[in-house]
């Protein structure tokens, strides 16, 4: 066989492997969402591990979830990374940006890049560029008539999403959409105010845990979620249950670790 061809079947079967390996993770996520449904599910962990996901799956800098309250405000309940938490909450207070015309419209709202696009959303587009993305995509959270939220994706770089990836970003909104709803309505008409309210709390209680974790080790707070939510998982425990045990000192913070070196330190 002739080098050109023994390269060219090399590259297709690495692309075969590539595409597997995709399949099968896609494949995990669901079953992994779909088993959080059926044991005690608990909003703020179930849309952390949506947004981290999503972020994975779709190869998108960071992803989050913004949800209406039953007043018709809107509340960011789960960000990827602080400085997608951050634009998101300046979307919100601003009422400006791809996010929120999807929750109005009930429709996929896309912004390949920002630096041509983004005078759509002048504020928007500037805080964006602040927090390092120049691309923003926003797919509606819905079932039927009723847009309960928006399933936002963040880029670092300019580009579009492909239509494979927005029908596995649209298919992964609508998982979630069915989550909240069926669980509202297995709680027997509690309302969605008591869902968003405890998901804020564990919000605020995980947000301090990330202060002292942070000032502790000298991470970054994105660095101290990362190893509340791997510490966490790790030895099976709630991120809010394990944030708590923080803030009370209950939980030796030096067993609290993330992977690599710390801020500051230089890799060997």
């Amino acid at each position: 066989m002739k080098a050109p061809a023994r390269r060219l079947l090399i590259t297709d079967k690495s692309r075969a492997l590539s595409a597997t390996s995709r399949e099968r993770r896609v494949s995990r996520t669901f079953v992994t969402l779909a088993d959080s449904l059926v044991g005690d599910f608990e909003i703020a962990e179930f849309l952390d591990l949506l947004t981290t996901r999503t972020a994975e799956l779709l190869s998108v800098g960071a992803s989050g979830v913004i949800l209406r309250a039953p007043d018709g405000n809107l509340e960011v309940l789960s960000s990827t990374s602080r400085q997608a938490d951050l634009l998101e909450q300046f979307a919100v207070q601003v009422d400006s940006g791809p996010c929120i015309d999807c929750v109005r419209t009930g429709m996929p709202v896309s912004c390949a890049d920002l630096a041509t696009d983004g005078p759509r959303w002048p504020r928007f587009t500037a805080a964006a560029r602040e927090c390092g993305f120049s691309s923003a995509h926003a797919i509606p959270m819905r079932l039927r008539k009723e847009v309960i939220g928006v399933l936002s994706l963040l880029g670092t770089e300019p580009g579009a999403l492909d239509d494979e990836r927005l029908a596995l970003g649209q298919a992964l909104a609508d998982v979630a959409t069915i989550a909240i709803l069926q669980h509202r309505a297995i709680e027997h008409g509690q309302q969605l105010s008591t869902q968003l309210q405890t998901a804020l709390d564990s919000r605020v209680v995980i947000e301090q845990a990330k202060g002292i974790l942070a000032q502790h080790g000298s991470l970054t707070m994105d660095e101290a979620f990362t190893a509340l939510r791997d510490h966490a998982r790790s030895h099976s425990q709630r991120l809010a249950t394990l944030a708590t045990s923080v803030i009370a000192g209950e939980t030796d913070l030096d067993t609290i670790r993330i992977p690599g070196p710390r801020r500051g330190e230089r890799r060997p």
